[in-house]
């Protein structure tokens, strides 16, 4: 049975902090029809910590509270969030295979978000390309984002977890 520690609500709260600060600091790059969040590399840590789903969720939440787009972020751009954030989670669980889980596990983040974002930034009214451009661009950032800065984070916390698989750090 999943509790709720104390490690798992910390870890929550770091991840959420994390994800708001990155993305508040970044905001040139963060926001808009071309963007390139680096807190989206977060994205990854549901395939090893159930808790980084809720944690996302808020970071994304909060972090959207500065956007241009206000109520279409807070909306459909944290959905965007918490639903690629559930079915990497998922991904994590089914796929054990340790480059396989990163390959499949960075799909969801990067797809849902430049499917969504696109509508945020229409019905915002600041579309000014045609919606699959627009897509493209999103998923572009997307990409750029989480592989790269993703990857470094997935495979170090697999090393560590390779090295020592008792450490309470992967404790359920």
């Amino acid at each position: 049975m999943n509790k709720f520690t104390t490690s798992k609500i910390c870890r929550a709260g770091i991840i959420a902090s994390v994800y708001f600060v990155l993305t508040y600091f970044l905001q040139a790059i963060a926001f808009g029809p071309i963007q390139a969040r680096i807190s989206e590399a977060l994205s990854i840590l549901p395939l090893f910590f159930p808790e980084a789903v809720p944690a996302l969720f808020i970071g994304c939440f909060l972090a959207n509270c500065f956007s241009g787009f206000l109520v279409f972020d807070l909306t459909l751009g944290t959905f965007a969030t918490l639903s690629s954030a559930i079915f990497t989670y998922f991904i994590g669980k089914w796929i054990k295979n340790k480059h396989l889980r990163f390959i499949v596990g960075v799909i969801p983040p990067i797809v849902i978000n430049a499917l969504l974002v696109p509508l945020v930034i229409y019905l915002g009214g600041g579309l000014e390309v045609a919606y699959w451009v627009e897509v493209a661009l999103i998923g572009g950032g997307q990409a750029v984002s989480i592989i790269p800065f993703g990857g470094l984070l997935y495979y170090a916390l697999a090393k560590i977890k390779e090295k020592n698989p008792n450490s309470s750090l992967f404790k359920e």
